[in-house]
Order: C-alpha cells, then structure tokens, then sequence
C-alpha cells in the first residue's frame, strides 16, 4: 500500500474515533475519572458528536461529519497534487468550522448578538470543547499537513509538514490567541462594547515616556527605566556567563563539576528569597550595613532599593542561564581550528580572539537576548527590591491586581514591552545575518582545546572567584534562615519550621503527609516533570525546523514562539485566565492550563539554545543521512539529536526549574486541588511564617538539585572526541611550530 494512503487511513481512523466514539464536551473531573462512563454514550455532556448532534440540536457540528466523509472518498482517489489540494482545502475548512462555531456558540447561545439576528435565537448553547474535539482539531490538521505534502511541499516530507503545521497551531492557540484575547480588552469597557479612549490616554502618558533622567534614575520614565535596567542585566549576565564557560572549559580550574553544580543554583532559587536575602544583608539594617556602620559610622541608607538591588538580583538569578546557553557554544568549537591557529604561531591571546570569539557570536546573542528578555520580564526581584519605583512587569500587576483595576492600562503596557523586546531580537538577527559559525561537520577531531592566555585566565578567576564567594554568602543565609526561630530578630537553632512544613506519621494506617507544604510539594514535582519533557521536545522540534528547513513565514514563526516569553509573566497569567475561562476551550482550574503555560512560557530558551547548538552543524550531515535512504524523522534522531546534548540538558533543567520557582504567571492560574510551590510560598510570607517559606524552599533548592544531576546523567554528554581529551584543556608547554634540525 502507498504510504500517502496509509498514513491518510490513520488520519481518518483517528477523526472517526474523535467524532464517533470519544465524549465530544469537556467531561466534569476530567476523562481520566471514569465517573461518566455510567452516563456514556446517551447524554448531552458526555456524548460524542453524533449523540450531540440529536440530543443537543447541535447543527453546528453536522458541517464537521461531512468534512470527514469528503476526505473518507477522497480516500480512493488517486494519491497525486491534485487530491492533496482538495484534501488541504477539507481539512483547513474543517479547522475554521471548528473555529468559528467554537468562538460564536457559548453556554447560553449566541456570544455575538449579530448571529441571533441573521440566524435566530438558539434553544441550547454548548460546552467547552472535550477530548473529542481536541483529537478532531488534530485530525484536520493531519489533512491539511499530508495533503500539502502530496502537493510537494518541503519535497514531500510529510513529517516536516506536518511538524510545521501542528507547531503553528499550537502557538496560535496557546500564544497568539491568549495575548489577542488580552488587547482586545483593551478597547472595551466592563460591557464589552468598543471605547479606543482608555488606549489613547494609557499610551500617551508621561511617566512612561519621560526622559528627565539626570536628576535621578526615578525621574526617568517607566518604559526607560526598564530598558536601561534590561540592557545593564543582558550586558552583565552574558559577560559572566562567559567567564563561567570559558573557567570551566579553558583552565585548569580543578573543581569544575561543583562549579557546575553551584552556578545552577541561583535560577532554582524562588526569586523572592534572593531578594530577601540581599535585603537582609544588604538593606538599611542587613548584617554587613550594620557592621560598615559600626566599623566606619557610615549610613548606607536605601541604596539597595531601586535598579541596583533590581540589578544585583537579576544578575544573581540569570546568570546562569547565560551560563547553560554558553558553555555548550564554547565546547562544541573544533579544537582542530584552534590548534590550526597555534601552528600558524598566533599566540593564545590572538587565537581567542580572532578564531574562539568570532565563533562564539550565536551563543553571545543568544544568552543576551534571553537575559534581555529575562530582566524585561522579570517579577519577583522589582516586587521585592523596586520599592515603590518599578518597572513595566510590577506596573502591569498593579494595572490589574491593584487599586487601578484598569485591565487598558496593563495591555498598553504589555505593548509597549513586547515592542522592546522585539527590537531586541531583531538587533540580534541583523548582527548574525549572513555569518557561518560551523564547526562540527562530521569528520574526525581529535585535538584538545587549548588553554586561554594567563592575562585572559587572570581576567576570568578575578571576576568570577568573587561572584562565587557572593554567591555562597546569599545561599548560605537562605539556609541559615530555614533554621533558626525568626530570620533577622531571633537567631535561637530550631527545626521546627522543617518539621511544620514536612513532618511525616507513621501509624498502622500507613504513611500520612502531615506537613503543611506536602500537597503543593507533590503537585509541583508532578506538573514541573510533566512540562519539562514536553518543553524540550517542542523546542528542539522548533529550533531544527527553524535552522534546519526553509519555509514561508518562517521568521514570523520564530517570532511568534519568543513572544510567550517577552511577555510579564503577569500578563501571561491574566491572558490565560480570559481566554481559557469560556468555550470553546476551559482549561483553567485544572492542572493543563499549568502544564500549557510551563510548556509555551519556557519553550523559547530550549528553542535559543537549539538553534545556537544547531547552528554549528554542518548540512552535510542530514544531507548525508537522507543520500543513504533515512527520512527527516529518523535522519533527526539518530543524526542531530546526539550532538544537542548540551541543548537538550538545558531545555530540561531550565523548563524544570522554571516550572517550580515561576511565580508571576502561575499566581492567576493555581486552584485549591493544583497549588503550585511558589504560590504556596508567598502565602506563608504574606501570613509572617518567613521561617516555614524559607525551610520549604531550601528543600526545594536541594530535591532540584538531585533530579537535575539525574537529568543530566540520563541524557549523557555529547561524545566529539576520544575520552582522554575530556580531561581539560590541553597545556602549551612548546611552541606550537618548530624547525627540525638534521641529525
């Protein structure tokens, strides 16, 4: 049988499964309860599609069976570009009837009254789309994705058509459609009528825009404010971050794997903690104010609140990324260029800089876009140390959460970053247009990377040795908080906020989670382990279709997938809660609308950091695997997934921790039954309970730590040469050319 028709036969299996078997509606307590299948298949809201077409009067679906029975005829055509259109037009059809009805119908009728006026009232509205719904969306989807492929599309790769095409839908839905729900409020009263008033004067306010910035960084405007604070975080993260990946991959600093493991740890710190735990060393009454004052009788004052301590905290919290960006960028450059440079006679210090550097440009941008994008985003660190000068991120919260309630404002404002942001990312792509940065090509390299010069090794220890003593300072304060009676006033050892947030009873019932913070610690891990997996597939997906494969629309693609993450958390959240509250899809209360958020917030890091790695392998490898017969499918797999490791370790460590120590989003979205940790953390500080908050995430920090060393030991290292040369950079102990002399 030809596959065009095989796979076409498992499209329309799977679209006659989800409009004649699967409950069409979402079902209460979910389709994994089984509580409804006493009710299945003869009642309204469990029925599939069929039954609701008679039960319900639902008319509106009856368009979807005949799409179905089109494709089914088409079926036994012949499998050519003439069938592929018709079976494209079927599916993309079906997708805007879905759409359509979808957004038009709600639980009480009509949501538009201009559709009671055309088509007359309706008797009974519907419910939020179900399982069977979802699977028939990606049925259709399937047929527009084999039919562009029998049309030759991307030469007929119906794997890479049909990636392209499920991944656009996913964003449109999960990304595109969240933020448009958002902007549309923007123009809208509390009734939902059009007023374009609330706009205009929201985005022609002068504390945004003011430029009085030469009295003091607080007379500069909102948006201004957080541009520089941005800029001053993205230059700082990427030039640490770099330092960090050269330490550990060009000196012989011997303790590289505690390096590692101690440079993650600021981004799996709830980012509230760092900030407390920079107040209570740093603030107007912090340990080493105090002892300056007593020791010189110098005030500090407030220097801490503003863009410095916002700035200190970011640097502490994005560093690493920059790091986990990098270090797999500086490990993937082919010895074999450096020590070509070392034959030439180019000293060290020349060979880093006109052969390493050059080839460290993707990873550069890329750690700088993210931390750009980081601090524009970030919430935790300005609620804490911006006092009351903030940036666009705690504006936006305020906007909605606040005594404002004006849900305009927080849109304008989310406009105005995402036009930021996106200048950000198009500065990158014009720096690295039309430059090569290969270095992997598949042959042979067994060279050893080389030293870096003693005046750049120097630079480096100098710069990072005292980071990391900071560093260690601030955790060993956040320990040192989780164990005595009351952080900063009673200093009395006790255990007692350990054993109120995870004490354990052991009866002859069994074992019994009596601690306070088990309920949200079990959800957390469960949510965190499921969007992990799920973000690192998505993303690597994305970042090779996006290097890998040439198809219209790509940048605006690209652009698309870094929009969840240019966006505040906050608004995020906010969005969600708009879109997802109503049909035709309902999701929040429950533990998806969790998992989605994780999966469409933290995509775009592993998506970056595929794309940095992807960029450093040569086409001739795909070109090769498909010479010798394998497909896109398997040449990805076998071919380019082996050399991103590096990517893979920090699409899954970044999406985990992310899905634990997240804040800003997940704040709008947690129910009574999915509480997640973070939520849970600032209630106990809300409450006073600093010690029981500080205790649950020390434990955070350490469980993370031990599944991350899990993570990194299931996916292994990226093998590019023999073992003997992972041992550290090779030493120069002779110049790299020397003249024989005849015996």
């Amino acid at each position: 049988m030809d596959r065009r028709v095989r796979r076409l036969d498992l499209a329309l299996l799977l679209g006659a499964v989800a409009f004649l078997l699967l409950p069409w509606y979402g079902v209460e307590g979910g389709v994994l309860g089984f509580g409804w299948l006493a009710r299945y298949p003869l009642d309204s809201e469990v029925g599939p599609a069929l039954v609701q077409i008679f039960l319900r009067g639902a008319w509106w679906l009856a368009p979807l069976a005949l799409v179905l029975a089109a494709v089914a005829a088409l079926r036994f055509c012949r499998p050519g570009p003439e069938r592929g259109r018709w079976v494209a037009l079927a599916g993309a059809f079906g997708i805007a009837w879905l759409l359509l009805e979808g957004l038009s119908i709600g639980y009480r009728g009509w949501n538009w009254s201009g559709w009671e006026m055309l088509l007359g009232p309706l008797d009974d509205g519907q419910l939020p789309l179900g399982l069977g719904g979802m699977a028939l969306a990606t049925t259709f989807l399937l047929f527009v994705s084999f039919g562009l492929a029998e049309r030759g599309a991307m030469r007929g790769d119906a794997f890479v058509v049909s990636a392209i095409t499920i991944l656009v839908g996913l964003v449109s839905s999960f990304v595109l459609y969240p933020i448009v729900s958002l902007l549309i409020g923007a123009f809208q009263t509390f009734d939902g009528s059009f007023d374009p008033t609330s706009f205009i004067r929201n985005i022609q306010d002068p504390s945004i825009w003011s430029l009085a910035c030469f009295a003091s960084e607080y007379s500069c405007g909102l948006a201004w404010r957080t541009v520089f604070l941005a800029i001053a975080t993205a230059l700082g993260t990427t030039l640490l971050g770099l330092a960090f990946a050269l330490l550990i991959t060009r000196t012989r600093f011997p303790f590289r794997k505690p390096l590692r493991l101690l440079t993650i740890l600021p981004i799996i710190t709830p980012p509230f903690v760092i900030g407390l735990a920079l107040i209570l060393l740093l603030g107007r009454s912090g340990v080493i104010t105090q002892f300056v004052a007593d020791l010189t009788g110098f005030n500090a004052g407030r220097w801490l609140y503003g863009l410095t301590g916002i700035w200190i905290a970011q640097m502490l919290s994005f560093t690493p990324i920059a790091f986990m960006v990098l270090v797999g960028v500086v490990e993937a450059i082919s010895p074999s260029m450096e020590e070509a440079a070392q034959t030439m006679r180019a000293t060290r210090w020349r060979t880093f800089w006109t052969v390493t550097f050059p080839l460290l440009r993707p990873g550069l941008a890329n750690a700088f876009l993210i931390g750009f994008i980081e601090s524009m985003a970030d919430f935790g660190n300005p609620l804490v140390l911006g006092g009351s000068h903030g940036v666009l991120s705690t504006e936006i919260f305020f906007a909605v959460v606040g005594a404002q309630n004006d849900p305009s404002r927080a849109a304008v404002l989310a406009l105005i970053l995402l036009g930021f942001t996106l200048s950000a990312f198009l500065l990158q792509r014009v720096w690295l247009k039309g430059r090569n940065f290969t270095t992997i090509t598949g042959k042979g390299d067994g060279g050893r990377h080389i030293e870096l010069d003693p005046r750049l090794s120097a630079v480096v220890y100098l710069v990072v040795l005292p980071w990391l003593a900071f560093t260690m300072v601030i955790y060993a304060m956040i320990l040192f908080g989780g164990f005595v009676r009351t952080w900063g006033l009673d200093h009395t050892l006790t255990l007692e906020h350990f054993a109120k947030a995870f004490s354990v009873d052991v009866s002859a019932d069994g074992i019994h989670w009596s601690g306070v913070a088990w309920d949200s610690f079990w959800t957390t891990m469960e949510i965190a382990l499921i969007a992990a997996p799920l973000t690192t597939v998505v993303g690597l997906l994305t970042a090779y279709l996006v290097v890998r494969q040439r198809f219209a629309g790509r940048e605006v693609f690209e652009f698309l997938l870094m929009l969840s993450f240019a966006i505040p958390g906050t608004v995020i959240g906010i969005s969600y809660v708009i879109a997802f509250n109503l049909p035709p899809i309902e999701l929040t209360g429950t533990a998806a609308i969790l998992v989605i958020c994780f999966v469409f917030r933290n995509m775009p890091v592993g998506v970056r950091g595929g794309i940095a790695s992807m960029s450093q392998l040569d086409r001739s490898l795909d070109e090769a695997s498909l010479t010798l017969g394998a497909n896109s499918f398997t040449t990805l797999r076998r071919i380019i997934l082996p050399l991103l490791r590096p990517a893979i370790v920090t699409a899954l460590v970044y999406s985990f921790v992310r899905s634990i120590t997240s804040i800003s989003a997940v704040i709008f979205l947690v129910s009574a039954q999915y509480n997640m940790a973070t939520a849970y953390i600032v209630g106990l500080t809300e409450n006073g309970e600093y010690g029981v908050a500080i205790a649950y995430s020390a434990a955070l920090i350490v469980v993370m730590v031990l599944i991350i060393s899990g993570f990194q030991l299931l996916v292994g290292k990226r093998t590019l040469r023999r073992a003997a040369d992972q041992a550290g950079p090779a030493p120069v102990t002779a110049p790299a050319f020397r003249e024989e002399k005849p015996a």
